[in-house]
């Protein structure tokens, strides 16, 4: 029996399982007869045939599915070479897909195409986007990054009021190895130079520490506190990420020899270096890690429902052959399109020269960009200090 095979990659997010829920539907309702097949852990779990049948699941338990943060089929971060390929492709195989439908990310896309490249099987290979890095080329945003925004944005006005009533120094390390748009997510959400985060450095911008504490020191004297939020991925003149020059062979890796961005080291770091300068001020860094990706207590309406639109509409494109659903802006309307998986796979968005003012904070352009995309800004009390 022909089928529909699904799987998950790189990171859960908030609202990945409204993708993986929209295409379950939709293959149901494009074809009653094919099997819907999820793949445990990417592929992984495919190439050693640990499927689910998701075909009879209750639309009801669907919904509950898609509301639910995580990765419901589990994922992988594994890269396969040519060699890997194969295997994938004899597992597509066995299993009679018509479809591969992959969620996540760029490295998933260029598996993807990898794959397309190797195959001479009917079987065609679909990304639907997904990423709190929101570092895909062609979308305009990607599903998972708006909650993890709005997450990173509450956090930082929450801070910012604790920091009014107790003067001191924040810094939030938030996730971002190459991209800085969820660290400087927040700037969509200032109405003075007076809101957090007063500074906001990225892996696009050359980062120093020493430069860093003297731009601390100025917003501190100015305003008596400074809220900072600073991307894992900050890199030194020289291009290396800060973590690894800072903390040198203490640095951790993961299986695959990844530099561990999320494991604190930079934070630890940039605490030293404040208690240096700043001996008797309260001065605090927390590492966000992996909170704001998931987090069941803000995920967004807006994300859930282009996050499932996503989903069915890489079901619907698969019909006609391999590529890429990415989220097109017109200036009024967000779509899902359909293109190339060239243009995405392996490719790395970046924010964008116009969104920076400077080394250390988002421009007009920018907070534009990020108020549109963030549910509205609390209604907040004007504290008197």
């Amino acid at each position: 029996m022909p089928s529909i095979v699904i799987a998950q990659g790189g990171g859960p997010t908030a609202v990945i399982n409204q993708t993986l829920c929209g295409a379950i539907l939709a293959a149901r309702k494009h074809d009653p007869s094919s099997r819907i097949l999820g793949a445990r852990h990417g592929v992984r779990g495919l190439t050693v045939g640990n499927v689910v049948d998701l075909t009879a699941i209750p639309e009801a338990d669907l919904r509950r599915l898609g509301n639910t943060p995580n990765s419901a089929l589990g994922s992988t971060r594994d890269k396969p070479d040519s060699g890997a390929c194969s295997a994938i492709l004899a597992a597509l195989s066995r299993l009679d897909a018509r479809a591969f439908v992959y969620i996540g990310g760029n490295d998933t896309a260029g598996t993807l195409e990898l794959l397309r490249q190797q195959s001479n099987s009917p079987c065609h290979f679909v990304h639907a986007p997904k990423t709190i890095d929101n570092d895909l080329m062609e979308n305009d945003h990607v599903p998972g990054f708006i909650s993890a925004a709005a997450f990173v944005a509450n956090a930082l006005v929450s801070v910012d009021l604790d920091f009014r009533a107790m003067p001191g120094i924040y810094v939030a390390i938030v996730m971002g190895r190459h991209a800085g748009f969820l660290t400087a997510a927040a700037a969509g959400w200032q109405q003075s130079s007076d809101d957090a985060p007063h500074l906001i450095y990225t892996p696009e911008k050359p980062f120093t520490v020493a430069q860093f504490l003297d731009e601390v020191d100025a917003v501190y004297a100015r305003l008596g506190r400074c809220i900072v939020s600073m991307s894992e991925g900050v890199q030194d003149e020289m291009g290396r990420p800060l973590a690894e020059a800072l903390a040198g062979e203490a640095v951790e890796h993961d299986a695959h020899g990844n530099l561990q961005l999320t494991g604190g080291d930079l934070g630890i770091e940039i605490q030293k270096a404040l208690k240096s300068r700043f001996p008797k001020a309260r001065a605090r860094v927390d590492t966000l890690g992996y909170l704001p990706r998931g987090y069941v207590g803000v995920i967004d309406e807006t994300d859930r429902k282009e996050a499932f639109d996503a989903g069915a509409f890489s079901v619907q494109s698969a019909l006609g052959g391999s590529g890429s659903v990415v989220l097109h802006y017109d200036g009024h309307h967000t779509t899902p399109q359909f293109v190339p998986l060239t243009r995405v796979a392996g490719k790395t968005r970046r924010m964008p020269d116009d969104f920076f003012a400077g080394s250390n904070a988002v421009s007009a352009e920018g907070r534009r960009y990020f108020r549109r995309l963030l549910p509205k800004r609390p209604d907040i009390f004007p504290p008197f200090v």
